[in-house]
């Protein structure tokens, strides 16, 4: 059960704040030196890529454009039910565009494999992946990110964008929480 004081729902904190703006700032580097003279545009994985995109576009250095998908796989438990619908589409088209797209964490992969196949059905010039967060021993999709901020334990983590059941996304670390909030 959620309790009135987040912080005492965290286990332990995994990633300091200080840590995730070296991964950010790393992060940023490498993309600014990779998509120089191009046509980058970004697009964030809503809801949980928004502070980590947000911090993304500060640390790239050549000019982008952004854009936003919403899609849903998870509802309120802790593993994808392997069923994604898309609740807000792209706004702008990425016909001739080089995607980045940016996702708060990979890991059984199955929601990123359906977007990236419906996106590049729609003619980019190319398309990358960037995740904060890999889980590589949850992977069930043929899928890997071009750009990983740390790979992280099979555990739940919360903070950062990261949610369980809408909350906790406003912390500005990476908790683990604690079973029992989440095993009623």
């Amino acid at each position: 059960m959620i309790g009135n004081d987040m912080k005492n729902d965290i286990k332990k904190v995994l990633i300091t704040e200080e840590e995730l703006a070296n991964i950010v700032k790393s992060l940023g580097e490498q993309i600014t030196e990779d998509y120089k003279g191009k046509d980058l545009m970004i697009v964030s994985i809503l809801k949980g890529s928004i502070l980590f995109m947000a911090d993304l576009m500060r640390a790239i250095d050549t000019p982008c454009t952004i854009d936003f998908m919403a899609v849903s796989s998870y509802g309120s438990g802790t593993k994808t039910s392997g069923v994604v619908k898309i609740i807000k589409d792209l706004d702008a088209s990425i016909e001739g565009k080089d995607l980045l797209i940016v996702e708060d964490i990979l890991d059984s992969g199955r929601t990123l494999s359906y977007i990236k196949d419906i996106l590049l059905a729609r003619n980019p010039k190319s398309i990358k992946i960037c995740t904060l967060f890999d889980k590589p021993e949850r992977r069930e999709a043929d899928i890997y990110a071009d750009y990983i901020g740390c790979d992280v334990p099979n555990e739940f983590i919360v903070g950062y964008g990261l949610d369980y059941d809408e909350h906790y996304r406003n912390l500005p670390y990476i908790g683990v929480l604690k079973e029992s909030v989440y095993n009623d």
